[in-house]
């Protein structure tokens, strides 16, 4: 069982006064730091400025280039002889960002992850299965420790190998899986091809999803595919990783542990704070962390925080669902466009797969957009296809203001990935 279950039904006034606690705490422990120290001079501002949580707006903004330019250790707020662990990002685009835990640190982290997965119904008894890959990146460690905590027997099966997933889940009884969206669709397509059928040859119930945007329409495919519950995730490494906010069982907005962390919500040109319910850039405080705390850190992602009470009892925060980060969104032809609006129609087609691609080029200086979608079964009904494909391209225009080009594709044409989807290739800045 998680440790203080009583955190979790926190009333709104008693989360405010364990907040401000622990802000306290947490900026004190960031003038270990050369980095905070030198943050706070310039901006004329001491840790004894800080007595309320309105006051947490005359920090400045940490941002991912902090973190490159304090590679590696720089924001270390402790020695590192007490730092047990850390993890990194790729760092393919350049310098990697690194950050750092103590035992607590990664004892508090499993302790979030167990209780989101007690929140969507898992208990001890389930068999939980984890796709995800170990090593650096935090979604294979950050579950498998969460669901050992709750005290689930653990099936690390890591990415990729899809028919040995597939044994495993078969064989082992596995109840509950962790899966990235794309790959839950590629899950069952090999389930097809290998004549299993998840509802009568699994004891699946229950699927964590997460690590890139997907829509509403997209999660109730998948549900209906595998015969689940798919319950939406949200995380990044440099908040620790998986558990930062999850679904409860009424799948309405993702609860965000506000006694680990200050939610806020950003215009994310201006850096104003928006009002309740509108979308801005998601911006996140550690309050509970030890090694490397990170004060107003700028996350690029694109969320809102949802009005009103949750059904479930519990008063932390929910956050939207992912519309995309800030540094996702294409420009075209003056319109701003999230890939996540052209899922959430390509979606509501019957007749199409679950894959898709989104292409972007520049010819004699006009930029144009392509949609390419696998048809979920193969057709040689000519009329039928050109009429469907018109009627997409209408739809795309309604809801992003321009018309794409649409291309209807045989099932499994387009390139598969065992990581996160590739939906987006950019051709245009090497014809610019």
């Amino acid at each position: 069982m998680y440790l203080h279950p009583e955190f979790e039904k926190l009333t709104r006034s008693e989360i405010e006064v364990l907040q401000l606690e622990r802000l306290k705490k947490t900026v004190s422990r960031c003038m270990n730091t050369e980095f905070y120290r030198k943050r706070f001079a310039e901006n004329n501002i001491t840790p004894d400025d800080i007595r309320s949580l309105s006051d947490l707006y005359k920090i400045p903004f940490t941002t991912k280039q902090d973190l490159r330019e304090s590679y590696p250790f720089k924001m270390s707020t402790v020695p590192l002889s007490q730092v047990v662990r850390l993890h990194s990002s790729s760092g393919t685009t350049g310098t990697p960002t690194v950050i750092l835990h103590t035992q607590k640190d990664l004892d508090e982290w499993a302790n979030a992850v167990a209780r989101c997965l007690y929140m969507v119904g898992l208990r001890q008894g389930d068999i939980f299965q984890n796709s995800s890959g170990y090593g650096m990146f935090t979604g294979g460690l950050g579950f498998q420790y969460g669901a050992e905590r709750l005290g689930m027997l653990t099936v690390p099966a890591a990415a990729g190998n899809t028919r040995r997933q597939i044994k495993f889940i078969t064989d082992f009884g596995t109840t509950a899986l962790h899966a990235i969206p794309s790959y839950a669709g590629r899950l069952y397509e090999v389930m097809e091809e290998m004549g299993i059928d998840p509802r009568r040859d699994t004891r699946l119930h229950t699927l964590i999803i997460g690590a890139e945007p997907h829509s509403e329409e997209q999660r109730r495919r998948i549900e209906n595919m595998l015969g689940v519950k798919a319950y939406n995730s949200f995380g990044m490494s440099e908040m620790c990783g998986p558990g930062v906010a999850f679904e409860c069982q009424e799948q309405n907005g993702l609860h965000i542990w506000e006694d680990y962390y200050i939610v806020e919500i950003v215009n994310p040109d201006t850096l104003e704070p928006v009002k309740e319910g509108e979308i801005g850039e998601l911006v996140l405080t550690t309050i509970n962390r030890e090694a490397m705390p990170l004060l107003r850190y700028r996350t690029r992602d694109l969320t809102r925080i949802l009005p009103g009470s949750c059904p479930c009892g519990r008063h932390h925060k929910r956050l939207d669902r992912m519309k995309g980060r800030s540094d996702d969104m294409i420009i075209l032809k003056g319109v701003n466009i999230f890939p996540i609006q052209i899922e959430t129609i390509l979606m509501q087609f019957q007749e199409l797969g679950n894959d898709y691609l989104i292409t972007l080029t520049n010819e004699e200086a006009n930029d144009l957009m392509t949609v390419e979608v696998e048809l979920k079964e193969f057709s040689d009904d000519y009329h039928h296809l050109q009429a469907l494909t018109k009627e997409i391209a209408r739809q795309l225009k309604d809801e992003i203001l321009v018309t794409p080009v649409v291309r209807l594709v045989s099932k499994g044409s387009l390139p598969k990935q065992e990581g996160k989807a590739i939906r987006v290739k950019d051709l245009r800045k090497t014809l610019i």
